[in-house]
């Protein structure tokens, strides 16, 4: 690969995605406001920057994965005044469709692209190189990166205009958060019906009733392995507040979500918000006043 390619955020998800780019042969320049996850990319065999204009000015292709839409508005302002013009930036994190447009309108200016191509799926997924990318905005440009985008994604869909991108993961992430809560439910269910957690999980993944989610963290919910680094409830907390918004802009009812997004409040209320999101099935455990036996923790 003879593409260089920055990488502007390197957290949770970045961090996997950018180690899969390292791994599929590009050259990555990272940048993070932490100085840890700088030396861990480098560790890992990519570059460090020392700004978001260094890694414009050293990349071909741009790659955002920011934590808020503040930052996002912030780095496009430093942006604007690096690499050259026509550089390809991608967007790959949740915001509003609107903050997204203000970022594509401020590095318009400098002759840059934006495409909003957000990617479904956490660390867990990203480390596997199991993500989903949604491309949207201009056609050519996105056809111009789609062998990148095959650097952290193993599946990936142009879906239109610019902000098409928002509106497919909005959709995604739903079906996530409905499918994870889910998942609790049937795991609480059974084991107080006296099923084994692990042959719970071992029976239905693969069937018709399955799911990634239930695959995925319902490996986590059987062994308990809250603290694993997958993604914890402050990102679909965020994110539930732009669904819900999104669906009141076009009238369109979410009860099933919202229903859903109950337990998330309760896990949080319990001193979850900083565990994996799996850790929903501790806080359903409690509200069924279920505890599981000493011998089925020890397994």
């Amino acid at each position: 690969m003879t593409d260089s390619i920055g990488f502007i955020g390197l957290g949770v998800l970045g961090s996997a995605m950018a180690g899969n780019l390292v791994n599929s042969g590009f050259t990555v320049i990272g940048y993070d406001t932490v100085a840890e996850k700088r030396a861990a990319l480098e560790e890992g065999g990519g570059q460090s920057g020392t700004s978001p204009k260094d890694v414009a000015d050293r990349s071909d292709v741009v790659i955002l994965c920011l934590p808020t839409a503040d930052v996002l508005h912030a780095v496009a302002d430093k942006l604007k005044d690096g690499g050259g013009e026509g550089q390809i930036i991608l967007e790959v994190s949740t915001f509003a469709i609107a903050d997204k447009e203000k970022a594509r309108d401020t590095l318009a200016e400098a002759g840059k692209i934006l495409l909003d191509c957000p990617v479904s799926g956490n660390r867990i997924l990203a480390l596997k190189k199991q993500l989903t990318a949604f491309g949207s905005g201009d056609e050519a440009a996105y056809e111009a990166v789609e062998h990148i985008i095959d650097g952290f994604a193993h599946r990936k869909f142009y879906v239109g205009e610019f902000g098409c991108g928002m509106k497919m993961k909005f959709c995604g992430n739903i079906l996530n958060l409905v499918h994870n809560s889910a998942a609790a439910e049937v795991m609480v269910l059974g084991m107080k019906a006296g099923l084994d957690p692990a042959l719970i999980h071992q029976v239905i993944s693969g069937s018709g009733s399955s799911s990634s989610m239930f695959e995925t963290r319902g490996a986590l919910m059987v062994n308990e392995e809250y603290q694993t680094e997958g993604m914890n409830f402050s990102i679909p907390m965020k994110d539930s507040k732009l669904i819900t918004a999104h669906a009141a802009e076009h009238l369109v009812p979410l009860p099933v979500y919202q229903a859903a997004l109950q337990p998330y409040y309760a896990a949080v209320a319990q001193g979850h918000h900083d565990e994996d999101a799996s850790s929903v099935l501790a806080a359903l455990e409690r509200a069924a006043n279920f505890t599981r036996p000493k011998s089925k923790k020890e397994k």
